[in-house]
């Protein structure tokens, strides 16, 4: 199934993924890891969370899966820096060249929410995923974040990235519907939680912040809204609206996420 990855890879949108590790971003998944398990990592991305987890399993392997050549290439990039031993494969989640019943733990990350057909995914997922083992998602619910000030252009970004991630298929709001699209996949065990990234500091407020200051002009995001007609002017005035945010002292956002682990 073809879907478009509304982030895209510019340095922008790396930037924030690279932040994330196995304990700010799969910590709901951490105290069910021992070693000599399998794991595969579906939409790696950078791959700063699946060289946690692969130290977490050593010497058990892992298995690291992106949906193109280019992308996989930029999680090849940060293990080339580290003596950690990963299958770099590619592939779609949607029909996964994989055997049955091949991984102890089979992990998503911020990817269902970007994918054609989450339940089908998820369907991938057990299907590779030994009998008795762990499928576990995590995905953000945009319309769920909160923040303050109540900057007006800032409602202008949530309802924008709302429409072009829709557009391309995804499902923004995907943290509270993990629940669903896994019972829906057939999973009678499924444990549901949640958990938040809050930035409220001022390194966390520059960085967060400035970052989307950036991808609201350059990243693949930027790039379609203006081939749907969003003025410039619109996207200005956002990405100055994200640098009047960081630099408020009293500026504060958590960003909720749910999360599954589905026994297979």
């Amino acid at each position: 199934m073809n879907n478009v990855y509304t982030h895209g890879h510019h340095e922008s949108v790396l930037r924030s993924h690279r932040w994330r590790t196995a304990e700010n971003s799969a910590g709901y998944l951490l105290t069910h890891l021992r070693p000599g398990m399998s794991l595969l990592d579906v939409g790696a991305g950078p791959g700063t969370i699946t060289a946690d987890l692969a130290r977490l399993i050593q010497p058990g392997p892992t298995t690291a899966l992106e949906a193109s050549e280019s992308a996989l290439d930029v999680t090849r990039s940060t293990f080339a820096e580290l003596d950690i031993k990963v299958e770099f494969v590619v592939g779609d989640v949607h029909q996964l060249d994989l055997p049955d019943d091949s991984y102890d733990v089979v992990h998503a990350h911020q990817v269902l929410q970007h994918v054609a057909d989450p339940v089908q995914a998820l369907r991938e997922m057990r299907r590779v995923c030994k009998p008795g083992g762990i499928v576990a998602a995590r995905d953000s619910d945009y319309r769920a974040f909160a923040w303050y000030p109540l900057l007006p252009e800032l409602d202008e970004w949530m309802e924008l990235y709302q429409r072009l991630a829709r557009a391309n298929g995804g499902e923004p709001d995907a943290g509270r519907r993990l629940l669903s699209w896994a019972l829906e996949a057939g999973f009678e065990n499924v444990e549901s939680t949640a958990s938040n990234w809050t930035f409220a500091n001022d390194e966390d407020r520059a960085w967060w912040g400035g970052m989307w200051a950036d991808r609201i002009l350059e990243s693949a995001m930027a790039h379609q809204a203006r081939a749907d007609g969003v003025p410039e002017s619109t996207l200005q005035r956002i990405s100055a609206a994200w640098q009047t945010w960081s630099t408020t002292p009293d500026a504060w956002i958590s960003l909720l996420h749910g999360e599954i682990l589905a026994t297979a």
